[in-house]
């Protein structure tokens, strides 16, 4: 006897693929688990404007590249500029420049942004420990005293740092702080500060979202390097940390603006709130990688809606097996009844019901005129296709008499199936009599609706076409029920009168 280990290894490693797959692509490609879900995405419009002098204008403007946020789309206006975007040492630029250019511009930058939930940006290096600053002789005094206090109060550089903060962001600041904040902003004190003791920090500029704002502008805030991760804060009112709706538009310490052949430049911003399906969104993210991946997306769209249709039968085969297998339902054919299902989901369960019926006694009962002129097989069945053809089309055009447009849909139905149904039911109405084709037939309609019912729900087809591992799934549960050689659950009631009932 051989050993069934391999056989069930095997269908462990399809369902652990399938599900690792499907977990995979919902968390790593962001693919909704549910349909109709929606997500909250941010527009953001740059505005840069300046007065240009007449003769070669360049403008670079540093762009957001923020772990908590996703780049969906982006695009610029800037008539008769030539514009390139670049990156360098993790800080992406717009480059705009023009030969001439003189009087009042307005440039454009626009994002699409969608939040990730991942606001710990990850660096590859541990930063260099910045050079000591150089204090004037006024501010030198000052800033010993407040520096050698904060660090007496602190047992690490992070607690320095907070120190430092408590120090700054105080109501009623010390004199020697009064004095530093009278030269120096907030940020660039903190800055400073730390950057006295060695404390690696660098200034960044955060973009508060809000919902229907328009002018805004960029917030000086402080990342400090302590623990092995950055540290958000924001001195000018002594918070730590940051929230979903703070963009951090440039990290690397440089110049936001810069404009030759320029003057008065500003950048301002506005921002609108919106909502979009989630799996739109992920196939626009899934477009704007450059790998490649393994999704039916990129078929063209009519490729795409056949698989839809092809990649719902594996569920109504899952059906099949499970209620002929274990329930002991019997049908006419093996797999009948998913193509039936699958013409019930373009006619209606209803319309397909009753079309399937009008035309299966129709074919019965020219069928057993058929069987009274002992034609060939090969004939016989041949004729009967055309019959079943026939009466679609007479059953079609009274349909369209009548005005009764979902009668049109019977086309849909598999008519060498049809006509193969009605050659078997009439054989076994031969051999075994009326009651087994009202059993069989009977059975074939109800398993018929079931895998109408699992195919043409909405989470079903969601998953089908998105989740291709889920198929694997679907195979490992087949070649599952298939081992099964006990007795089905229908069969049970033949033990009923050793049980005495």
């Amino acid at each position: 006897m051989h050993s069934r280990k391999p056989f069930y290894i095997l269908v462990a490693v399809l369902m652990l693929l399938g599900l690792a797959s499907s977990i995979y692509r919902g968390l790593e490609h962001r693919v909704p688990f549910l349909p109709g879900e929606q997500v909250q995405t941010w527009a953001v419009d740059a505005k840069v404007s300046f007065n240009a002098k007449g003769g070669p204008t360049e403008v670079s403007l540093a762009l957001p590249k923020d772990p908590a946020f996703e780049i969906l789309v982006e695009n610029t206006t800037s008539p008769g500029y030539g514009l390139s975007l670049t990156e360098q040492d993790g800080e992406r630029r717009a480059l705009w420049s023009k030969r001439h250019a003189i009087g009042r511009q307005d440039l454009y930058y626009k994002v699409v942004l969608l939040p990730t939930g991942h606001h710990q940006a990850l660096e590859a290096d541990t930063p260099p420990p910045p050079a000591p600053w150089q204090w004037p002789a006024t501010e030198m005094g000052a800033a010993e005293q407040i520096i050698a206090e904060a660090w007496s109060q602190s047992g690490s550089d992070l607690g320095f740092a907070r120190q430092l903060l408590k120090t700054i962001s105080a109501a009623n600041p010390s004199q020697n702080m009064a004095l530093l904040l009278g030269n120096h902003t907030a940020p660039q004190a903190f800055m400073a500060l730390l950057h006295s003791k060695g404390v690696p920090a660098r200034e960044v500029d955060g973009l508060r979202l809000e919902d229907q704002r328009r002018h805004q502008s960029l917030i000086a805030m402080v990342e400090v390097y302590a623990g092995g991760k950055w540290h958000l804060f924001d001195p000018a009112n002594g918070k730590e940390g940051r929230n979903a709706r703070l963009l951090l538009w440039a990290r690397q310490g440089e110049s936001v603006l810069d404009v030759i052949g320029g003057s008065n430049s500003q950048v301002s911003f506005s921002m609108l709130e919106d909502t979009r399906p989630a799996l739109a969104t992920s196939m626009e993210m899934l477009s704007n990688e450059t790998g490649m991946d393994f999704s039916l997306y990129q078929l063209p769209l009519e490729e795409q809606s056949l698989f839809k249709g092809i990649l719902l039968i594996p569920i109504g085969v899952l059906v099949v097996v499970f209620l002929r297998v274990i329930v002991g339902v019997k049908t006419s054919g093996t797999f009948m009844p998913v193509l039936i299902a699958l013409a019930f989901i373009q006619t209606t369960l209803l319309t397909g019901l009753i079309g399937f019926l009008l035309i299966v006694s129709c074919g019965l009962m020219i069928r057993s005129y058929l069987s009274h002129l002992n034609l060939l097989l090969i004939s016989r069945i041949s004729a009967v296709i055309i019959v079943v053809i026939g009466i679609i089309g007479v059953f079609t055009l009274l349909a369209y008499k009548f005005g009764l447009s979902e009668g049109l849909t019977i086309t849909f139905f598999p008519m060498i199936i049809l006509a193969w149904t009605i050659e078997r039911m009439s054989i076994l109405w031969e051999e075994e009599g009326p009651k087994e084709v009202l059993l069989q037939g009977g059975g074939s309609l109800a398993v018929a609706t079931l895998a109408y019912l699992a195919m043409s729900a909405a989470w079903v087809q969601h998953w089908v076409f998105n989740f291709l591992g889920i198929h694997l799934v679907i195979l490992a549960l087949v070649m599952l029920m298939g081992q099964y050689t006990g007795y089905r659950l229908l069969e049970l009631k033949r033990f009923k009168p050793l049980a005495g009932e």
